[in-house]
């Protein structure tokens, strides 16, 4: 619990109060390594703050060499399928742990609590969000505006943890190439 609570109050300065009352809202979850733990078409009923591990972001295919991974997260950030949590909507793509990972997840209905009950809540929520959007305006606009190459040259610089613990296939797929040509951008940057 003190993760969060040491991300959330770089954010802002919560009361006892409030932090005792949203701490009563938490739950731990241990997901185990390579868990898909939020399927295509079902509704997101959390967000959840990453405690230790990896989760991959990705639309799944009838061909798993298809896939679409399109994010990562990791330790001390949030992650959640956003777009269909903020909606209650099925979702357009899946979640699933890379390593096993455990997280601290709060449910829609009592976030909604928080955000009507503590003096924070709203803050926090907007500032996550904001975060959040971020990160995905950033990825788009690097894969709009740069080379697969450049891309992976930022991703090593920016995440180098990314390369250590993901497998290349998956690399591949976020910087938008197949595995081949990513082996070929890393044998000519060697």
């Amino acid at each position: 619990m003190d993760q969060i609570k040491a991300y959330i109050e770089q954010i802002a300065t919560l009361s006892d109060a409030d932090w005792e009352y949203f701490m009563s809202k938490l739950e731990r979850r241990v997901i185990p390594k390579k868990t898909i733990f939020l399927k295509r078409n079902d509704i997101e009923k959390h967000i959840s703050f990453i405690e230790s591990g990896v989760v991959r972001l990705f639309i799944p295919k009838d061909n798993p060499e298809k896939e679409i991974t399109f994010g990562f997260s990791f330790k001390d950030q949030f992650i959640s399928a956003y777009d269909s949590f903020l909606t209650q909507q099925p979702s357009a793509y899946e979640l699933q742990a890379l390593t096993e990972t455990t997280i601290l997840s709060i449910n829609y209905n009592d976030l909604q609590d928080v955000y009507n009950t503590t003096q924070i809540g709203n803050l926090i929520g907007r500032l996550t969000a904001e975060r959040l959007f971020l990160i995905k305006s950033k990825r788009e606009q690097n894969l709009l505006n740069l080379t697969a190459e450049e891309r992976y040259i930022k991703l090593f610089k920016e995440r180098p943890k990314v390369l250590k613990v993901i497998p290349l296939k998956y690399v591949s797929s976020y910087i938008g190439v197949t595995p081949q040509a990513l082996s070929r951008i890393r044998k000519r940057l060697v």
